[in-house]
């Protein structure tokens, strides 16, 4: 939790964040994702000052369980100070204890954001889906409960100004956004119009752009002329049977077949799982982890 102190900014996760959607598509499948495509509604996490303390956060602890499907699971929410926003004891279940920042006793419309984050341990803990090391275990954290339709209260809890500033999760802001756009892509959804905190569409718009660029890499035939261009020439350099050394800086692969043809790997643009197509002009792919039909020109 930012809290005061200096924001993070870019995409200094991106490859963990796009190795956390692909583990995701792995381990729930394509149809329980689709299972996700609403998502948590404003209304149903809003948390004012007249509100119950304690009685507000099992309510909002209670509507995040629900949406990520844990009818057995009892979340039992405290205050107490400490340095992070919140943590939670990922026990055997059916109760877990969460405990929260004793900054939210004042901030509580932020309380969702920081139960969004809780819950999804117990979530991906039950799922038995983990990284190595806490690090990428936290932005796999961030990562599924932004795509499964929770954490745009988490870029939302995100606001800054000359005179302070507030982040929770371990994503940057235009990380954040850059899920956000994948998901909303995928869905159909708008959830810019969530957003309370100017700084959080910012930041959201920002993710938006890089998320699109990634549909418009080649071999896929909305890359610009650049991109085409030098796809075309790297590929006149896989051909050549003189040439030793990969092409590098780029998201696309050459590999030969034996005595067949060239091929090329790439990314999914949805999760970037690896699809490997021949090189041989137009062709139409389909990936077989999120089914997403892609139109290429290899």
């Amino acid at each position: 939790m930012a809290n005061g102190g200096p924001v993070e900014h870019g995409y200094p996760h991106l490859e963990i964040v796009r190795a956390s959607i692909t583990a995701l598509y792995k381990r729930l499948s394509y149809d329980t994702i689709q299972t996700f495509a609403t998502s948590v509604a404003p209304v149903d996490v809003a948390f004012c000052d007249t509100d119950d303390l304690h009685l507000g956060a099992q309510r909002v602890a209670r509507e995040l369980v629900r949406h990520y499907r844990l009818p057995d699971a009892r979340m039992i929410v405290g205050f107490r100070e400490m340095t992070h926003a919140a943590n939670v004891e990922l026990a055997a279940g059916p109760e877990y204890f969460v405990e929260l920042n004793d900054r939210f006793r004042t901030h509580r419309r932020d309380i969702g954001a920081a139960l969004a984050h809780e819950v999804m341990h117990v979530y991906l803990h039950r799922l038995g889906l983990s990284f190595p090391g806490t690090r990428e275990n936290e932005i796999l954290t961030d990562t599924a409960a932004t795509y499964l339709g929770a954490g745009w209260l988490l870029l939302d809890a995100y606001r800054e100004d000359a005179a302070s500033s507030q982040k929770l999760g371990y994503l940057t802001p235009e990380e954040f956004g850059y899920v956000l756009a994948k998901r909303a892509r995928l869905f159909g959804e708008d959830p810019s119009v969530w957003f309370t905190s100017a700084e959080a569409y910012s930041a959201y718009a920002e993710g938006r752009v890089r998320a699109r660029g990634d549909e418009r890499q080649p071999p896929l035939t909305a890359a610009g002329w650049a991109g085409r261009r030098r796809y075309a020439r790297d590929r006149r350099h896989a051909q050549d049977p003189r040439s030793a050394s990969p092409v590098s800086g780029v998201p696309y692969v050459f590999t030969p077949e034996g005595r067949g043809p060239l091929r090329v790997s790439f990314p999914c643009p949805t999760c970037h799982q690896r699809i490997r197509v021949p090189v041989r002009g137009r062709v139409r792919a389909r990936c077989g982890l999120c089914r997403t039909v892609l139109e290429c020109d290899t």
